[in-house]
């Protein structure tokens, strides 16, 4: 599935790069009076995207005491068609598009009490396609930029697990899943007619699928010991995704040009801003930004098959506050560089600890679970991007590129209250006292799409989607409540991510500028990472552990900017 995705995306910026990015240094360009842009007829393009998604699992044996929700990173990228009709300023259109995916998702689920083997659910879609109509309105002087709203059917592949956890001892029960569904979706866009040929087109779509029954294993309680009979869970799925689209339309030269948007322009004294200029020029400035995160780890039982989970800490609600620098050079050839780097804080949050199928006294508790509270939290992070623009303009820019992410997180856990099995206990009500800490530290390569055009005189849109195709992680444990002092060397790779952003941003003068921006990074690694615990089965014992990482970040930020020219 990645390499197709890899392709398709390759593909895009291929078509793309093929089609138009010669014309602004090698074809020669031919220029049309400036005239009212009409939207309609007919186009085909290309997107990538990303974003969040959620699928939900009903629980046959009562009200879940925690989880039933597996949240689902994911990255797509694939192609769309459409027609409009234009009448006056308003725009009708119908649109198809297809994508493959990427997604990465585990959660526990059917959890009805502390005396019921619950399991490991997983969750990912690989394919989407939607059927849509469009109603928009063009505004600005030339009627370039068009504004929408968007509505239809959707469908989705979705795949996944039911996996009971831990046991205590015999053979593990599970069933798989892999079903299509259709549902719905609405979103709202912008796009901007860059040429008579090319137009860019920045998308937030929300999409919705009920789900089919499918099965579960039969399970264990305890006490009394019984077999609970395999039964059904009914799945629903939500996403909310971004995206940027690059559309050619029918009957239009590719090569040409308005006249009143040259490739190579220096604006003059008190002209309005520009995305890009001739020459060099840099942009720079500070972003406050609110987010809130999430870390998982998943311990397994054993080797034979790492979805059975013996363990799992889910750090959520880490609600924090960063400041970032970031900036960006353009160089005249369409070569930039870009990069932002951040430190944040955060003193909110909690831990779930699940463990499943631990021994207490001469019997055994199928599943318990302790929840903890955050402090101290710190994070710190950047990213390195090196990119062309294949097509740029006088009020425009899109480019590919190439970087590094980096994302540091510790954080101290307090407290420990036991919610799930009254037969063992963990700290006394109101004892708040620091009982283990972690951190985590996250490597990946970066590829993706950046794009920024001028809506109007003073609004600018920009925005990023970038794909990870592997990650690096390294990470430490500290179990402080237990006889002795247990820590985990903690190390994984493969696995994948998606990061993506956009701003808007409004030009005060030429060069100063002021923005509200949202953002949305995940990771994570492959399942059968190893760690290696120091004290897990007592004093100077030393063991190695199959386990996943992954982690989020997201949120809204601020900032403000300097360019200059």
């Amino acid at each position: 599935m990645r390499s197709r995705v890899l392709l398709l995306l390759a593909g895009t910026i291929a078509l793309v790069a093929s089609g138009a990015a010669n014309a602004a240094d090698l074809a020669p360009v031919v220029k049309l009076p400036a005239a009212v842009w009409s939207w309609s007829g007919g186009y085909i393009g290309g997107h990538v995207g990303g974003g969040y998604g959620r699928t939900s699992f009903s629980n046959p044996y009562g009200p879940s005491i925690y989880g039933g929700a597996v949240d689902t990173p994911v990255f797509l990228a694939g192609g769309q068609i459409g027609y409009n009709w234009q009448n006056n300023g308003w725009v009708f259109g119908v649109e198809l598009d297809a994508s493959g995916a990427v997604s990465d998702g585990t959660n526990t689920c059917l959890a009805a009490s502390g005396f019921i083997v619950s399991a490991n659910c997983k969750a990912g879609p690989n394919v989407f396609a939607t059927g849509t109509g469009r109603v928009g309105y063009a505004f600005g002087a030339l009627g370039h930029t068009l504004a929408y709203l968007k509505g239809g059917v959707a469908w989705q592949n979705n795949r996944g697990d039911v996996v009971n956890n831990f046991e205590g001892g015999g053979p593990q029960e599970k069933t798989h899943f892999d079903y299509g569904r259709v549902g719905g979706t609405i979103g709202m866009g912008v796009e901007q007619a860059l040429t008579p040929a090319w137009s860019v087109k920045v998308e937030y779509d929300y999409l919705h699928f009920g789900g089919p029954s499918v099965a579960t294993p039969p399970t264990v309680q305890f006490p009394p010991f019984a077999i609970l009979p395999a039964n059904t869970t009914g799945l629903s799925s939500n996403y909310h995704i971004g995206r940027i689209g690059l559309n050619y339309h029918f009957g239009a030269d590719p090569w040409t040009q308005w006249s009143d948007a040259p490739l190579y322009a220096k604006a003059p004294a008190g002209a309005p801003p520009i995305a890009y200029a001739a020459g060099w020029s840099f942009e720079g400035g500070s972003r406050l930004w609110l987010s809130r995160g999430r870390f998982q780890w998943n311990s397994s039982a054993g080797p034979i098959d790492p979805n059975i989970l013996r363990s799992r800490l889910t750090y959520h609600g880490l609600d924090g506050l960063s400041g970032e620098a970031f900036g960006r050079v353009d160089s005249p050839w369409g070569v930039f560089l870009k990069s932002n780097v951040g430190l944040g804080r955060f003193n909110k949050g909690n831990i779930n600890d699940e463990d499943w199928g631990i021994r207490v006294g001469t019997g055994w508790a199928p599943y318990i679970n302790t929840i903890s509270g955050q402090a101290n939290g710190r994070f710190t992070y950047y990213t390195a991007d090196a990119g062309y623009d294949f097509l740029r303009g006088a009020d425009y820019k899109i480019g590919g590129f190439i970087g590094w992410t980096y994302y540091e997180q510790s954080s101290d856990v307090r407290g420990c209250v036991q919610i799930a099995n009254p037969m063992t206990t963990c700290l006394p009500p109101g004892d708040d006292r620091v009982v283990g800490s972690q951190n985590t530290q996250w490597n990946a390569p970066r590829i993706g799409l950046s794009a920024e055009t001028m809506l109007t005189e003073r609004w600018r849109l920009s925005t990023d989607v970038a794909y990870l195709p592997w990650t690096d992680f390294k990470g430490r444990d500290n179990h402080l409540l237990r006889p002795t002092t247990t820590f985990v060397e903690q190390r994984g790779n493969g696995g994948g991510g998606v990061q993506i952003e956009g701003v808007l941003s409004y030009f005060i003068t030429k060069n100063f500028s002021v923005g509200v921006g949202g953002r949305y990074w995940a990771m994570w690694t492959k399942k059968d990472s190893e760690v290696t615990c120091t004290g897990c089965s007592g004093q100077g014992t030393t063991e190695t552990q199959f386990s996943k990482f992954s982690m989020e970040r997201w949120g809204t930020f601020f900032q403000a900017s300097y360019r200059f020219d």
